[in-house]
């Protein structure tokens, strides 16, 4: 007999986006936090430059707002930008007093405030950061006062399977009531039933062969919500980031934009820039700028890589400021104080996701979306530096008050069956997965990847057509696992992707084809509807 489990709200990711809404949600409510690994893992852990937002005299919401609507090419929602960028000042407060502790500098009057870099797109120094390790001064803080609450409830180790919904159910409307969840230490599935449902397990950036993202962002909670028959918005825009980190043994390692943002140059293999031939920014242009011409003097050259430098800088310069760059650098030979570091792009962000509104609500009665998981629309066709963390905080706080608003008039979850394995037996050949896994990566990277055509869609598209019926086949007959979850997930994130690529005819933002190398003159969002579970309206 499995495990069941009754909560008043169940957050399935713990990462910033998770976590906020957890640590806003009161004290008289019984909170269930999923984490996939242990509690301070995921996306969150690994952001490395800072978090955006007005705290300078000198700077303005209204020009957070306009940077912000520039670097997104057209498609951000003037609506959600705004609303995000006016919270920026509460958020970064409402961290403090977590206990995140953010670098200062003396000022002029000899007072203490916070030190603020610059990174691409933004026109002023609004990057907030602890080092260059803001990620995971954020998520030790908010896993830690998490822990502390006692209404919080952590479960470590466990992946979600599907959402529970009415429909499912055979009962009237479509409202989501819990999930089933795979504990991956016992290997058995878990019935997790609640009033509402958060999805906050992050982007889905493994679905490239080449990564900064943890093994753990294999689009989940997409999938679930596309299966469940949620919308999706904008899948076709992945973000790249411009310089990871180039090394055999450096697994899913990103440069920071911020070493860009104090002085660092880009150079081809023979010590020249050259970004001023793509952008008068140089160095400092929005990443979809900076991404594709990376990709293009690399493969102009054939190039395995090209170089970041700061060496220019004073070496106390460096090692005040990016610490965690300099001692993973040196740990492979590279010392970033005396030498450039060889950098490649890699998927990074996963600008689309889920449509929800600005209380992350879905297209399901109760079942709500937050950080990268969720389109809000903030990121357009190409997410600024460092509005991320913004996003989960801002988002995840008016996620949980919408809850409260609605928690004395939301019934108790209904009835819902045990996971039944009495049909599936143990697989004899995982080495489908690996080998299925293995082959989506590669085909995403090749035909999906910076630069696309027509071509190279249809040719993933009848791929992952191909996929989709193997792995529809194997999840039929065998028992899950963590391996085959992440990639059935992955599978249809890939098609997402694919079909929303497909549907784009036009360049914009992060989404650039030989095929159609201008934009079109009126932006439009790719909004994906299952066919198999049409949405309900709220």
């Amino acid at each position: 007999m499995s495990l069941s489990f009754e909560h008043d709200v169940l957050i399935i990711g713990s990462g910033a986006a998770g976590l906020t809404v957890a640590l806003n949600l009161p004290a008289d409510l019984r909170v269930a936090v999923l984490s996939k690994t242990e509690l301070k893992s995921g996306s969150t852990l690994w952001a490395q430059g800072g978090i955006a937002a007005v705290l300078d005299d000198d700077d303005s919401t209204e020009s957070h707002l306009q940077d912000t609507l520039v670097a997104g090419a057209g498609l951000c929602d003037k609506d959600s930008v705004r609303f995000t960028v006016e919270h920026g000042r509460e958020a970064i407060e409402w961290l403090i007093s977590q206990g995140v502790q953010f670098d200062t500098e003396e000022s002029e009057e000899s007072t203490q405030k916070y030190h603020l870099t610059k990174e691409g797109g933004h026109s002023h120094r609004r990057i907030v950061h602890a080092a260059d390790a803001t990620g995971r001064a954020v998520s030790g803080s908010l896993a830690d006062r998490a822990r502390e609450k006692a209404n919080i409830e952590i479960f470590e180790d466990r992946v979600g399977i599907d959402l529970i919904t009415h429909s499912k159910l055979f009962l009237p409307g479509n409202r989501c009531v819990g999930a089933y969840v795979l504990n991956k230490k016992t290997s058995h599935v878990e019935l997790f039933r609640a009033k509402f449902v958060v999805l906050a397990t992050g982007g889905a950036s493994k679905v490239y062969l080449y990564t900064s993202n943890p093994d753990v962002a294999t689009g989940d909670g997409i999938a679930m919500a596309w299966r469940a028959g949620c919308r999706m918005g904008n899948m076709e825009f992945n973000q790249f980031h411009p310089t990871c980190l180039y090394h055999p043994q450096a697994k899913s390692f990103l440069i920071t934009e911020a070493v860009r943002g104090e002085g660092g140059k880009l150079l081809l293999p023979n010590g020249k820039r050259f970004m001023a031939q793509f952008d008068e920014r140089e160095e400092l242009a929005p990443r979809d700028v900076v991404a594709r011409a990376i990709d293009h003097e690399m493969k102009r050259l054939g190039a395995d890589c090209l170089y970041l430098d700061i060496s220019h800088k004073d070496k106390d310069f460096i090692l005040g400021h990016f610490p965690t760059v300099h001692q993973r650098c040196l740990s492979y030979g590279i010392d970033i104080t005396k030498e450039p570091i060889p950098v490649v792009p890699a998927a990074h962000y996963t600008c689309g996701g889920v449509v929800t509104d600005s209380a992350g609500r879905t297209d399901l009665n109760s079942l709500y979306a937050v950080g990268e998981t969720a389109f809000t629309g903030l990121h357009g066709a190409n997410r600024m530096a460092s509005n991320s963390l913004l996003e989960c905080l801002v988002f995840g706080k008016s996620c949980a008050e919408d809850i409260v608003s609605r928690i004395a008039h939301t019934p108790a979850p209904p009835p819902a069956p045990s996971w039944d394995e009495s049909q599936v037996t143990d697989s004899d050949e995982d080495v489908v997965i690996s080998h299925n896994w293995d082959e989506l990566r590669r085909f995403m990277w090749d035909y999906v990847g910076i630069v696309r055509t027509n071509k190279r869609l249809q040719r993933a598209k009848h791929r992952v057509d191909l996929l989709h019926q193997e792995i529809r086949e194997y999840y039929s007959n065998y028992k899950v696992s963590n391996d085959l979850l992440e990639l059935r997930n992955l599978v249809t994130v890939a098609d997402l992707i694919i079909c929303s690529a497909i549907q784009r005819k036009e360049s914009r933002g992060l989404h650039y084809t030989l095929d159609y190398p201008h934009p079109l003159k009126t932006p439009e969002n790719t909004i994906l509807t299952p066919v198999n579970f049409p949405a309900e309206p709220w």
